[in-house]
């Protein structure tokens, strides 16, 4: 009998949709990847179709499995994705009713600004640890429901499924009999109280949402279901699932409250890990479940940066001014510095700390000798000074001085980034030998339901560094740079009246 002592790794991302088979020692034994079409309805929206994630899941997924050699080890299957994006489908058929909406998307800003007018954040903040913002699913979900046709009927009379993308998925893959979720996607809806862990009736009815609509809230790593045997040849248990950014915690092994990831995909984002305590935010930091493992929830701090990775791309579709995102290593490392260009990509807003939907991007610091690749340099800049906001405000609501930080993603690859950042933070940054630690986080969490791997412990045993980075920048040069960003960011928000 073969020994299953493999893992495959579904990791749905917002711009692509990756499937990555592991082995017990967490070596990638191959990978999958389909890009796929972005929908930008009207200012400020953001939709995928369903049917184009599904359909580059199965086929990643079955390119990754014959690619591997490893297809009849498979031991269980993991399932990370990119968070709030919501789904809702017809349960008799599983047909989605409209697009997705993406996490990305501003449409229900001024739903979310009504709301806080008449109170409503303190509940959502004390309920949730979240900020009553359009980032997160709930109000989505109601948006939908008001401009189906006959959406909020037919979910008050059972016939529709409420999910973000995971849960979408699972439905799919189990060939529509298994309707559930994780603490971590359930943390990000708006609707999940993450201290009695269960969703929460005042929310639903502050959001006008129907419970019937709802999954099942189940731990990161447990037995979900199984596949239809007819997509991969065989019945495979579906045993864990968490959103992108919990994945990585998972990935990187931050399993110790003080320890902290940073991962730049689409956007940035910082877990802080704060044990089984929950910490709220002075500093309009989240609250957040990294995880919940054997029914018990573990909680972070985390600081969102809506517009890392998607920068770059800009960069590249947008202004063509790069053909791929890996010649901004040379560019920033062709100009002795920054010549006083500044960056600040408020293409959909400005995530932590400053909340502020309505800000705009900006370029400034322009003179007729700055180049594209002082452009270049500024948008790889400006996510290190908006991870050192994230990082300063956490320190100031009590997580301790951050040492050291875990990067990963597609822009921890490069080293000028990396050192930056280290200069930024005042902080080592530690890369591991394995970048790809979302899709290993997911990984991990259905290889230790499956016995691949038996505890955190095993699983912290397999993480290995692959560079590390320390700050080297003079202190002067450092605070006028900085000094140079505040001023930049202050005029990208929405209540800047100049000056």
């Amino acid at each position: 009998m073969t020994k299953q002592d493999c893992v495959l790794a579904i990791d749905q991302g917002t711009t692509s949709t990756r499937s990555i088979v592991f082995d017990r020692d967490a070596n990638e034994l191959a990978a999958a990847r389909q890009e796929f079409p972005q929908h930008y309805p009207n200012a400020g929206w953001v939709e995928h179709c369903p049917e184009d994630i599904w359909t580059d899941v199965l086929n990643t997924a079955r390119a990754a499995l014959e690619q591997s050699g490893a297809a009849d080890r498979i031991a269980g299957i993991g399932i990370t994705n990119q968070r709030e994006t919501i789904v809702v489908w017809e349960r008799s058929t599983g047909k989605p009713i409209h697009r997705a909406i993406v996490w990305q998307d501003r449409r229900t800003a001024s739903v979310c600004q009504k709301l806080r007018d008449e109170g409503a954040e303190a509940l959502v903040r004390e309920r949730t640890g979240l900020l009553l913002d359009p980032y997160f699913s709930a109000t989505k979900l109601a948006w939908l429901l008001d401009n189906v046709a006959d959406a909020r009927a037919r979910a008050e009379k059972g016939e529709l499924a409420f999910g973000t993308i995971d849960s979408f998925i699972l439905w799919r893959l189990t060939g529509g009999k298994v309707h559930a979720t994780d603490a971590t996607n359930a943390s990000r809806t708006m609707l999940f109280d993450i201290h009695r862990q269960q969703w929460d009736q005042d929310l639903l009815n502050l959001f006008r949402i129907p419970a019937s609509l709802l999954p099942e809230v189940k731990d990161s790593s447990t037995l979900y279901g199984e596949t239809d045997p007819a997509l991969f040849g065989r019945a495979i248990p579906i045993a864990g699932i968490a959103g992108d950014q919990q994945a990585a915690v998972v990935g990187q092994a931050c399993f110790t409250p003080g320890m902290a990831k940073a991962t730049y995909g689409t956007g940035c984002f910082l877990l802080l890990n704060t044990g089984d305590k929950p910490v709220e935010s002075r500093n309009r930091m989240l609250t957040t479940v990294a995880y919940r493992l054997n029914g018990k929830p573990t909680y972070a701090l985390e600081g969102s940066i809506f517009v890392a990775g998607a920068a770059i791309k800009w960069l590249r579709d947008g202004l063509h001014l790069i053909t791929h995102a890996s010649q901004t290593d040379d560019m920033a490392t062709r100009v002795p510095h920054s010549h006083g260009v500044y960056m600040v990509p408020g293409f959909v807003g400005l995530g932590a700390p400053h909340w502020d939907p309505d800000a705009r991007g900006l370029i400034c610091g322009l003179t007729l000798d700055a180049t594209a690749a002082h452009i270049a340099r500024a948008a790889l800049e400006s996510v290190a000074y908006q991870t050192l906001d994230l990082v300063s405000a956490m320190v100031q609501d009590g997580g301790g001085t951050t040492e050291s930080i875990r990067v990963d993603g597609g822009m921890s690859a490069n080293d000028w980034y990396c050192q930056f950042l280290a200069d930024m933070l005042q902080a080592k940054v530690e890369r591991p030998r394995n970048v790809e630690t979302t899709a290993l986080g997911a990984g991990f969490l259905a290889g230790m339901a499956t016995g691949v791997w038996e505890n955190e412990a095993n699983v912290a045993a397999e993480w290995a560094r692959g560079s590390l980075f320390e700050p080297q920048m003079d202190s002067t040069q450092r605070r006028t740079m900085i000094a140079g960003w505040h001023q930049a960011v202050k005029r990208t928000l929405s209540t800047y009246t100049g000056g």
